[in-house]
């Protein structure tokens, strides 16, 4: 039998159809009878043949036609939603749907998977789960770990031995010993009430990456979970069922207790969960529409599902390869910028402007190697502690089955990746800070002799005057958030937590960080192309023209004033999809095969250097810059 979850003023109801050939007015009339059934006034209806209604489904808010027959509208277990008309306690919307949910309105269910054993995810590895590209299975020794751990668990509880966060109370209460028969509800308590995060739920990719990051340490087989219940939590990851997950409330130790406990909670079936069939529900119903069961948590489960830094570590995987993408590319948009403002890649060559007055470039053109390399630098170095973090143990207590005995430590504690996503946001952000300053070189006419803010008809028209405004108001919102948050601590759980890591902000204005660098370099991007058609018969490099082409392929030169914003966000979708790169990476790729000896050490930073000397390499290797105002023709 056909069977539909309807939401009504804030309640979900579970409501069969014995005839799919009724109408979706006869299911909302339905739901509606359901509702007010248990309630002492009705609801606050004399009746229900007056009430005037209609259904939407969850998923997208599409409106349904009352007269159209259900098994012709609704798929089974589909989620709809009934709206009373003019009734106070009917919301207008459904829960808001989370960043980036329009990403999943084509939503595939993965056919590949990704084998799991605590030792071998990457920071790709997690950003493709993150992405739903691919379901996760444990390896065989992966699960032999786990059952080997759970024994140890089941014999500490036989025993009635006292153990901290298994037959104890937490925090302050550590010393507070459980009797056995309440031990599920010791598990379940811990959940509910370190569930208080607030703040827009993360959005479903970062959701993801936050399950598929905590099955992966449990997958290590130091937790103590069962090997049931971490079944049951990779079905829900594979059926694409998230938990509610405010993105504020984790200090960073122990561990990122908030955020997890959400992640644990719509497990179990309580709160609220999303997923790309039913949109926000309530998590018994979403699970129960994919043919899975809440989690019944044992002895030490909840803890073992709530005790790690992961959502500092899996926001700081997505940091990590973000910030690697746009350093490439920064590389290409600064070459790009170079050729427009007639720069030399010869920057100390005293012969290299010498039938001009301009003796060197500024340093926004010839210290781009030494700015973007260190940037390349310092990304290594975070990507290096992020991958041990995310196959590293961080569970308190850790459960060491092989020796019979369980140790309280401090693995928990996220003080490694937040120092090093607070570097991260500082190294990055020097991307914004020199782009800006090139920005305003492409715009002032007195710098780059071209038309001020690259516009013709000044005046009439402005141009990039406040699309360099914008690039700078980013740059000085990246000096605060360069601020460290690890530099702080507040001793939380009666001073028994007396030194936390601070390392969910770290990580989540890391990626502000970088989105804001993301928005400048495509503003760049679009400046410095735009200042190629004041250049034009005259042509750059090959693969700068393919930039140019990509570039011109979403946005159109600019002849007079129009609405900017869309420009910017259509370039930054480039540069976030890294077409930028791919364009020009075959010829950076040929250059430095036939440039670069295979016995030379080749480091970022010398790639850096590499790549802008050969994009530009029209100026500097064909006209020798003899003349700062030619450019080159082929």
């Amino acid at each position: 039998m056909p069977r539909y979850t309807v939401h009504v003023r804030g309640e979900w109801l579970s409501v069969p159809c014995k005839d799919p050939s009724k109408t979706i007015r006869c299911l909302g009339k339905e739901a509606l009878r359901r509702y007010i059934k248990n309630k002492p006034d009705n609801g606050g209806f004399e009746t229900l043949e007056n009430v005037k209604f209609y259904l939407r489904r969850c998923k997208g808010l599409g409106l349904l036609d009352l007269d159209d027959k259900i098994e012709d509208a609704l798929e089974d277990n589909e989620f709809v939603e009934v709206v009373m008309e003019g009734d106070v306690m009917s919301p207008d919307f459904i829960p808001s749907q989370p960043e980036g949910v329009h990403l999943y309105s084509k939503y595939k269910e993965p056919e590949q998977y990704i084998e799991v054993d605590g030792e071998s995810l990457t920071t790709e590895d997690l950003l493709n789960l993150g992405k739903g590209l691919f379901k996760i299975k444990l390896t065989a020794e992966a699960e032999q770990r786990v059952q080997q751990s759970r024994l140890l668990i089941e014999s500490i509880v036989a025993e009635k031995k006292v153990v901290y966060g298994i037959t104890t109370g937490f925090g302050k209460f550590a010393r507070t010993v459980i009797p056995v028969g309440q031990l599920k509800d010791l598990q379940v308590n811990l959940v509910r009430s370190h569930s208080a995060g607030v703040g827009k739920p993360l959005s479903p990719d970062r959701t993801r990456m936050l399950l598929a990051l905590r099955i992966n340490v449990l997958a290590k087989g130091y937790s103590g979970i069962s090997l049931e219940t971490l079944q049951q939590v990779i079905e829900a990851f594979n059926a694409c069922c998230l938990p509610y997950i405010p993105e504020k409330g984790t200090v960073g130790a122990s561990g990122d207790l908030a955020p997890l406990s959400h992640l644990a909670l719509g497990l179990i079936g309580e709160g609220k969960m999303w997923s790309p069939k039913s949109g926000w529900a309530d998590a018994k119903y979403v699970l129960e529409a994919h043919g899975l069961r809440p989690v019944s948590l044992k002895p030490k489960e909840g803890l073992a599902l709530i005790n790690g830094t992961q959502m500092i570590t899996s926001l700081g995987c997505e940091a990590v390869e973000r910030a690697n993408a746009i350093t490439k590319q920064a590389d290409i948009v600064a070459s790009l910028t170079l050729e427009v403002l007639k720069g030399t890649t010869k920057a100390f060559d005293s012969e290299s402007h010498r039938f001009c007055d301009r003796v060197q470039d500024a340093y926004t053109l010839r210290c781009c190697p030494q700015v973007h390399g260190v940037v390349n630098d310092t990304i290594e170095f975070v990507k290096n502690i992020i991958s041990t973090e995310i196959n590293s143990a961080t569970d308190n207590p850790m459960v060491f089955a092989e020796r019979g005995e369980t140790i309280s430590g401090g693995n928990f504690h996220g003080e490694y990746p937040a120092k090093a996503l607070d570097y991260l946001a500082i190294g990055v952000h020097e991307l914004a800070s020199i782009s800006e300053r090139r920005i305003e070189r492409l715009c002032n006419p007195s710098l780059s002799e071209l038309p001020a803010f690259l516009v013709t008809e000044g005046g009439l028209n402005s141009g990039f005057m406040i699309a360099h405004c914008t690039a700078a108001a980013l740059v000085s919102e990246n000096k605060a958030l360069c601020h460290p948050s690890s530099v702080d601590s507040l001793s939380t759980s009666a001073a028994t937590e007396d030194h936390v890591s601070m390392g969910g902000w770290a990580a989540r204005k890391a990626l502000r960080v970088i989105e804001n660098v993301e928005h400048v370099l495509a503003i760049e991007l679009l400046a410095a192309c735009q200042g190629i058609e004041f250049l034009r018969p005259l042509r750059t490099t090959t693969p700068l023209e393919k930039v140019y082409d990509l570039v011109r392929s979403v946005v159109r030169p600019w002849m007079k004033d129009r609405f900017m914003a869309p420009d910017i966000e259509a370039v930054h979708r480039l540069l976030v999809d890294q077409k930028v790169w791919h364009v020009a990476v075959p010829y950076i790729e040929k250059y430095r095969v036939e440039h670069i000896p295979e016995s030379r050490p080749v480091s970022p930073t010398a790639f850096s250097v590499d790549s802008i000397s050969f994009s530009s390499s029209s100026v500097v290797d064909q006209q020798e810059h003899s003349d700062c105002h030619d450019h080159n023709e082929s």
